[in-house]
């Protein structure tokens, strides 16, 4: 048994399905053998989730066994609060939008069951609507208003209200779920946690290569812990794990810190966790946090349109402007003189109330330092791109032209230069981060602090070898174990 659909009769759902047992709600409250199972994933289909009913008690009490429920109690708490948009991110808005756009009349109900739609051209924003809140059966009800669609009134529905005419649908969309790869394979011995394994295929610059992930996937595996790489369309499937590690790049309005923002929730131990996310990608936040902690930095003004016309006077030029959640060096730019930085930072200015400009401090090569926990882990030095002042140099059409990286034993490392990066990534969090710092003589500065660093094979695996991604994982089950314990 790989799971149980959870029903309020027995004839309510008449399908069999390999590996899936259905028992009553009563049954499952009350059967012993139930109650000592453990990790089973449970499929709530009661009638109602209303507080304290049976069905609501199925959901809270597999959370309590141990169990992996569909939905959380959590998500039915949502969806108590779900009949307005404003619940609902921009990504799902806009594919309301899209989906909606061709429909003639002026309200439009859709089921969405197990994150299919009857309506094939509706199969995004059901998946969608399903990731954001994963319950198998919804509905939701649209209306058009002024000039765009909105949503009128979402939340589950009951078994006993699905058309007739939709019923080979919700079977077959159950047993596509249910088949899915993330259902449980024969367990090695030696697993005790499952991991999930954040990616994004189509990235063009992830934080891992292809042969790092493989390498965390085996000193995962060697700790004992099942893996299995999940991508955005999988949210629903996040408390299905004991572990969430996000190897796609992290930004404050996308799906990745909406997995983190979950994952901690459902009581995951997740890296990269969503404060570190909110906090490491916005540098006004870092520029005030080195300040707040007395760490070192350029020279470092809160610019904004107040102050706009005498900031790069105080600063002199050339100097550097930040967007704040610049990434990679995308919205970060040399300015070298006022009018451009007046240009420059009105332009910035229309995206975000406040920015940053920094005093511009060449080196021949940024320092990289990884922090895990508090204790340095690795560091590189990245040298700047050819005739460049960054380690990346993008071309208009594109095209990406990268310096040289050196990768050192921590032990090789100034000791400055590691005081200083650890200062920064424990101002941070206790997580795995990557500290930029430039280096001049005897003085360290911190450039900025990063929750998502590359570890990538070949680069800062160099001196490491398999034990970076080996101490990485360790982490995740130190973690674990001492949530355990507690």
């Amino acid at each position: 048994m790989s799971g149980i659909v959870v029903v309020d009769q027995r004839a309510d759902w008449p399908v069999e399905l390999p590996g899936i047992e259905v028992v009553t709600a009563w049954d499952y409250l009350t059967r012993e053998e139930l109650t000592r199972t453990r990790g089973i994933r449970v499929y709530n289909l009661c009638r109602s989730f209303g507080y304290q009913t049976t069905g609501y008690y199925v959901s809270l009490l597999a959370g309590a066994r141990g169990h992996k429920p569909l939905p959380e109690i959590t998500t039915i708490q949502d969806l108590k609060l779900a009949e307005s948009p404003r619940i609902l991110n921009d990504e799902v808005e806009e594919l309301i939008q899209q989906s909606l756009a061709r429909i003639g009349s002026a309200e439009y109900v859709m089921n969405v069951y197990f994150g299919q739609s009857i309506a094939k051209r509706h199969a995004r924003l059901a998946r969608a609507l399903f990731n954001q809140f994963p319950a198998p059966l919804l509905q939701a009800k649209f209306i058009y208003r002024g000039d765009e669609w909105r949503v009128d009134t979402f939340g589950p529905i009951a078994l006993g209200e699905v058309p007739a005419s939709h019923h080979e649908l919700l079977y077959d969309a159950a047993r596509d779920y249910f088949a899915r790869r993330r259902a449980p394979r024969a367990r090695r011995e030696s697993s005790r946690y499952d991991m999930a394994i954040l990616v994004n295929e189509d990235e063009k610059e992830p934080p891992s290569n292809p042969r790092a992930l493989k390498a965390f996937e085996r000193a995962a595996e060697e700790l004992g812990f099942e893996v299995e790489f999940l991508d955005k369309s999988d949210y629903g499937h996040v408390a299905e794990f004991d572990a969430l590690f996000i190897r796609e790049t992290t930004a404050v309005n996308h799906h990745t810190y909406r997995f983190a923002r979950r994952a901690a929730r459902e009581g995951l131990v997740v890296v990269d966790d969503p404060t570190s996310i909110l906090r490491a990608a916005n540098k006004v936040f870092l520029a005030q946090l080195m300040e707040r902690h007395r760490i070192p930095q350029p020279k470092t003004v809160l610019l904004h349109s107040r102050n706009v016309k005498i900031a790069g006077r105080e600063l002199g030029f050339p100097c550097v402007l930040k967007q704040p959640d610049s990434q990679f060096s995308k919205g970060v730019i040399r300015v070298e003189n006022e009018a451009e930085f007046r240009r420059e930072a009105s332009d910035m200015l229309e995206r975000s109330d406040l920015i940053i400009a920094q005093s511009y401090e060449p080196t021949d090569y940024d320092w990289r330092i990884g922090v895990l926990d508090g204790q340095p882990l690795y560091a590189c030095r990245y040298y700047m791109a050819k005739d460049h002042w960054q380690v990346v140099k993008r071309a208009g059409n594109g095209a990406i032209v990268e310096g040289g990286h050196e990768t050192l034993d921590v032990k090789d490392v100034p000791a400055a230069v590691l005081s200083v990066a650890v200062q920064a990534a424990r101002a941070v969090g206790s997580s795995l981060y990557g500290v930029d710092l430039k280096q001049f003589g005897k003085r360290v500065k911190v450039i900025e602090v990063n929750d998502n660093p590359n570890i990538d094979h070949g680069v800062e695996d160099l001196v490491l070898k398999d034990a970076i991604y080996q101490k990485i994982m360790a982490y995740f089950l130190k973690r674990l174990e001492a949530r355990t314990r507690t």
